[in-house]
């Protein structure tokens, strides 16, 4: 594979290519993706990359493709065609392998809804050394782990690290009566504090 260009300052093109891949250290462990986008030319469009927190494989891929399919709908791309190298992912897609992963469902749903946004959408499964530039893009962002900061002696504060990130709480939560109610396990939450929530349905509801 030619080595990648500059990301290029030319419009938006109405075609794009888009090498993506996703990777964990552990599986599931510290996880990231990667993804080149390019046009019809060969040349660079966009770099895509970003440390996901602790998670499998498989999710780490299936993030990556979600990021080429809302780049490429949010420039109202009218054909993208998607290369990985991991033929799970890209069997699901073709409707070849069925999903059964409960992780996996939410994640595939959203992108066959955006890849139906995109007048022309492939995705085809391509070996490791041919996707080489996303590969390194993933590992990049597995780099940028929040790294702990070092333990100090006994009875004094450890050494302040700003570019720590603080740990993002986790937990469940269901809807009954309209309402957003937590199911324990609970984080620990400072009271009266104000917290950004991102929601993923893990179950149909009920009826």
């Amino acid at each position: 594979m030619a080595s990648p260009s500059k990301p290029s300052s030319r419009a938006i093109p109405s075609e794009m290519v888009a090498y993506i891949d996703g990777g964990s250290r552990g599986n599931p462990g510290p996880a990231g993706y990667g993804v080149w986008i390019r046009d019809g030319d060969g040349q660079t469009v966009e770099t895509l990359s970003q440390f996901l927190g602790e998670t499998t494989n498989n999710v780490a891929e299936y993030q990556a493709l979600l990021a080429a399919l809302e780049y490429a709908t949010a420039h109202q791309v009218k054909r993208l065609a998607v290369y990985c190298d991991s033929e799970l992912v890209a069997r699901q897609m073709q409707g070849r392998y069925r999903v059964q992963s409960p992780d996996l469902k939410p994640l595939f749903e959203r992108a066959q809804e955006l890849a139906r946004r995109l007048p022309q959408f492939s995705i085809e499964s391509i070996p490791r050394e041919q996707n080489s530039f996303a590969d390194r893009l993933a590992n990049e962002a597995m780099d940028r782990r929040p790294s702990r900061p070092p333990r100090g002696k006994p009875g004094e504060a450890p050494p302040s690290d700003d570019s720590s990130a603080p740990p993002i709480p986790l937990f469940r939560a269901v809807v009954r009566a309209g309402k957003l109610q937590p199911l324990p396990p609970l984080p620990h939450l400072e009271e009266g504090a104000e917290y950004d929530v991102r929601a993923r349905r893990r179950t149909k509801p009920q009826k």
